[in-house]
């Protein structure tokens, strides 16, 4: 079992004195005299050491009877790091947790995607995050409740069932003491700039993050690689269709200073909670760049080129399976040449959607379309046909699930199994699908040509055993290493 941050009661005393933002999410500082929980940089006066008391998590602190404070909203932090930097049991249950597994398929559910039993998975997370999984999907509950409640003109009775919550009982009750305001006066309260809905089912929210970040490579590469008909670049905005639990939707993601500006349509609002976990996971909101920007900095040859862009992310993806799909149709071919692959597939086999703006017209095909596919109808070499179709047939029977659930040593295991599959492609599936950090690509021709120019060691074996000082972040190092090239994936377009 992981010690979390909270145990270390110093440094949490001096994160919250100096209203360090790079903490929200890592822990939760309640307050005894108040019986309010707030978020490290709440910019309120820092209550005695010996009136705080600190939690791993925000439903940790909701158990143990304290309230959000209305000033910090502690419950919109961005999401801890430690769920993205880890493969463990933990982290894998919070990953579903955050997808809305416990929602749709309760605990048994979240145990099963998992292979332990229920009492195993509530034992391991009470542990470490002080709330079983009901606790922390009820914590994930109130804060999509609050957020349509500000943000849509939703009746309550459609938020409380969109939210996730069984009857419009418990989603009173639960607002009252996570918020102590009831849900009308949560709306009275909200802002009165509420954006207005372009159209219906449309809501305006933003993502935070941890700052520095650097948005060249991380939209840069989502746009020059956009398959047309499921995604593109608009007005300064990456969109894309998403295929959802309960039906489907439209995002537009916007890079600002402080903020990710996000645009979602929903056919179902209870897509909400899932629509937003999966474009943070996109975006690479919840890491943390200071730590990782630190230890990659420590490299003098590498130093040079985080202090110029720091921040960088990983670009990763909203459907695991969807991009292992991809980077076997891009293997060995120009980025034009995948997206042409990639946009025939979705032509031909894609489920239609009706986008109001005009630019999207698919949903990615699913797996299931994908294994009723003719190989003979692909316009690629046998060999690589031959591998297209046993990951889909893999993927379809469940045998191969890059989901995040996945554990990433076994599931790059069983991807190298696979017939055409090289290290290359599954470590860069291990990179931006599974969201493994320390994901790397020595055998990457932009990868080797930059670490000549830095005067890296070049051949794979020697820059792997340079990169071990990296870890585990050498896949944040690779953004770096492929930002030296003037390839359109490095550059935020205009």
């Amino acid at each position: 079992m992981q010690t979390g941050m909270h145990t270390d009661t110093e440094r949490c005393v001096r994160a919250v004195r100096s209203k360090d933002a790079r903490f929200d999410g890592w822990f939760f500082t309640a307050v005894l005299t108040t019986g309010i929980y707030c978020r490290p940089s709440c910019p309120v006066v820092p209550p005695k050491p010996g009136n705080m008391t600190f939690y791993p998590s925000a439903a940790a602190c909701q158990q143990a009877g304290f309230r959000a404070c209305k000033r910090c909203r502690p419950d919109t932090s961005p999401g801890s790091p430690e769920w993205n930097r880890r493969a463990d049991l933990t982290a894998r249950a919070m990953r579903l947790i955050a997808d809305g597994v416990v929602d749709r398929e309760g605990v048994p559910g979240l145990a099963a995607r998992l292979g332990y039993s229920t009492r195993q998975i509530e034992r391991q997370l009470l542990a470490e995050l002080g709330a079983g999984p009901l606790a922390l999907a009820r914590a994930q509950r109130a804060q999509t409740a609050r957020l349509l409640i500000e943000t849509t003109p939703l009746p309550m009775a459609d938020i409380a069932f969109a939210a996730g919550f069984s009857s419009i009982r418990a989603f009173n009750d639960t607002v009252r003491e996570v918020y102590a305001l009831a849900p009308s006066e949560l709306r009275t309260r909200a802002p009165r700039s509420r954006p207005a809905a372009a159209a219906p089912g449309t809501l305006s929210l933003r993502l935070p993050f941890r700052t520095p970040l650097n948005p060249d490579n991380l939209f840069g590469h989502l746009a020059a690689t956009a398959v047309p008909g499921v995604e593109e670049w608009r007005d300064g905005a990456y969109r894309r269709t998403l295929r959802l639990p309960y039906g489907h939707g439209i995002v537009a993601l916007t890079p600002k200073p402080d903020h990710i500006a996000c645009r979602l349509t929903l056919t179902d609002p209870r897509d909400l909670t899932v629509a937003i976990s999966r474009c943070r996971r996109l975006l690479d909101l919840d890491a943390d760049p200071v730590a990782i920007d630190d230890q990659l900095r420590a490299d003098p040859l590498l130093a040079p080129l985080v202090d110029k862009a720091p921040g960088r992310r990983v670009p990763r993806t909203v459907d695991e399976a969807e991009f292992a799909v991809r980077a076997v149709l891009g293997q060995q071919v120009s980025t034009a040449a995948a997206r042409t692959h990639a946009a025939r597939l979705v032509t031909a086999h894609g489920d239609p959607v009706d986008d109001p703006e005009g630019g999207l017209t698919h949903l990615f095909p699913s797996t299931e379309a994908l294994a009723a596919v003719d190989p003979q109808t692909l316009a690629m070499p046998r060999t690589r046909r031959a591998t297209f179709t046993t990951l889909v047939a893999h993927l379809a029977d469940g045998s191969v699930k890059p989901g995040v659930e996945s554990d990433w040593a076994e599931t790059r295991a069983r991807l190298l199994d696979l017939p055409g599959f090289g290290p290359w492609t599954a470590d860069v599936i291990a990179m931006r699908a599974l969201g493994d950090p320390d994901a790397f690509l020595p055998t990457d021709l932009g990868i080797r040509r930059a670490a000549a120019e830095l005067g890296l060691p070049s051949t794979p074996a020697a820059l792997t055993a340079r990169a071990a000082a990296w870890r585990p972040w050498r896949a944040y190092a690779v953004q770096y290493l492929w930002a030296t090239d003037d390839h359109p994936i490095n550059f935020l377009p205009v």
